[in-house]
């Protein structure tokens, strides 16, 4: 006989500190609030993904509910009624949140309090919000405020296996799919991190785990190793040298980026030409580059081009090995949640 698991414990192998369950209530739907949400917690630099659109079952409501629901002091006595004609058979969309330890407590900042009323503007439930938990309490019902976010990481658990599959796994790393982002020493000197990421996910790549590192010099030798093994096609310049000086003991800005495979080219493409002057305009380089390779030789150093992405899928791991450590491969695993039956069950 199998045993039961832990309370909340449907899925193993993921880290539910990082991860946490977004639910865009029907109230939100309706109103086509959706997006305009989303938008709002990743605009905080949380990652949003997997998003699906669910016919609410009245199990999964009672189940994010129980603990209003088993709460003798203060729940009324028709509560259950409430959460069934809130949910029960109404569209909702769920999504998942990804982000660093205490991503938990970060939302439920942004999602603002219980009642929109006393919700602060600058939260969600503030500035979008037009209801009341005194209206709704004159009407019997539950408090329309839009937005549900996990509690906490036992509760994220409850909640992934409530709205997305219990039984599915996570996907093999594949380098194919995923690329490292190099913010390079200019960039960050220039304050155009937030600008180039956001570029980078303005075409449809999803940006992750941004980390601010201070280079140390074997990580630069690892990463341009192929300079420094070439070095005798650079005769004007001492590459040794010029390596350690623009990097060594400098902030750079790394994070990870998330695509089909052929993303490394489609990066490339979109970070332009290493000389800035030789960039197409809409490429980052075209666009924010200021340095040119004429003005780099004839004062012996390197390019400042901005920004690096990993060229292919073999550079991706050695770079994530470089900058990130080759003990952190969760972070290249994003979890994809089967897709919605297209039934009225799902």
């Amino acid at each position: 006989m199998s045993r039961k698991p832990p309370s909340g414990a449907v899925v193993d192998g993921i880290d539910f500190d990082r991860w946490a369950v977004i639910l865009c209530k029907p109230d939100c739907v309706e109103r086509g609030l959706t997006e305009v949400v989303l938008d709002r917690i990743a605009h905080a630099g949380i990652t949003v993904s997997d998003r699906r659109e669910v016919v609410a079952q009245a199990w999964q409501a009672h189940v994010v509910y129980r603990d209003l629901l088993t709460d003798t002091r203060t729940a009324p006595a028709d509560l259950p009624a409430y959460v069934d004609e809130a949910f029960a058979g109404r569209r909702a969309v769920v999504a998942l949140a990804h982000g660093q330890p205490g991503i938990h407590a970060r939302l439920r900042q942004l999602i603002g309090h219980t009642d929109p009323t006393i919700a602060v503007p600058g939260t969600i439930r503030g500035d979008l919000g037009h209801d009341s938990l005194a209206a709704a309490r004159a009407q019997k019902r539950l408090v329309r405020n839009l937005i549900h976010t996990s509690d906490d990481p036992n509760a994220a658990r409850r909640d992934f296996g409530t709205w997305f599959s219990p039984s599915r796994t996570l996907k093999v790393p594949d380098f194919a799919e995923c690329s490292v982002i190099l913010c390079k020493p200019d960039a960050v000197e220039r304050g155009l991190v937030d600008v180039i990421l956001d570029r980078i996910a303005a075409e449809g790549f999803t940006v992750s785990d941004r980390q601010d590192v201070t280079v140390q010099p074997w990580q630069i030798h690892v990463h341009y190793w192929d300079l420094l093994v070439d070095a005798d096609w650079f005769p004007d310049r001492d590459i040794p040298t010029c390596l350690d000086d623009t990097y060594a003991g400098r902030p750079v800005a790394v994070a990870l980026a998330h695509g089909e495979p052929g993303l490394h080219a489609r990066l490339r493409q979109l970070l332009g030409h290493f000389d800035p002057t030789r960039a197409a305009p809409g490429t980052i380089r075209g666009d924010l580059g200021d340095d040119s390779l004429a003005a780099a030789l004839s004062e012996n150093r390197l390019v400042r081009n901005l920004v690096h992405t990993s060229d292919d899928p073999d550079a991706t791991r050695r770079d994530f090995g470089t900058w990130f450590g080759a003990n952190r491969r969760p972070l290249l695993t994003p979890l994809t949640a089967p897709r919605p039956r297209i039934s009225a069950e799902s």
